[in-house]
């Protein structure tokens, strides 16, 4: 069972490895269910109508998710060089992030218990 060196694995591992820009937040403050409905109104669109949509929805994860898709124009132009113009939203994903617990007291000596949700949120951009 001959394997190949490890400076070789990690070379074929970075070879198959995904060259689109993208935009990364990790530990956003903003349960996943929440942010995907913002998530869900930008997938597939162009990145100025997306830029649109965001600023004008009133949700709290849009204005998080319109930082992160800054970013992602802004990698895609001075890493890749990109024109802002040409480009789309090929995936954007909200996944579960850890989840801090609190109690909130309650009646007769009991206590609640309070969960507050994180989320890390992912844009991939492409062009078009």
């Amino acid at each position: 069972m001959a394997t190949a060196h490890r400076s070789q694995i990690k070379r074929d591992r970075n070879a198959q490895k995904d060259t689109r820009p993208s935009a990364k937040l990790s530990y956003a403050r903003i349960p996943v269910q929440k942010a995907c409905f913002v998530m869900d109104a930008i997938r597939g669109k162009d990145v100025q109508t997306a830029l649109a949509v965001l600023q004008y929805n009133p949700r709290y994860a849009s204005s998080v998710i319109y930082k992160l898709l800054n970013s992602a124009i802004a990698n895609a132009t001075n890493n890749n060089g990109m024109n802002a113009a040409n480009l789309y939203i090929a995936e954007c994903t909200a996944s579960n992030g850890p989840i801090m617990k609190r109690i909130q007291p309650r009646a007769q000596g009991r206590a609640y218990r309070i969960q507050k949700r994180m989320s890390h949120l992912n844009i991939i951009l492409d062009e078009r």
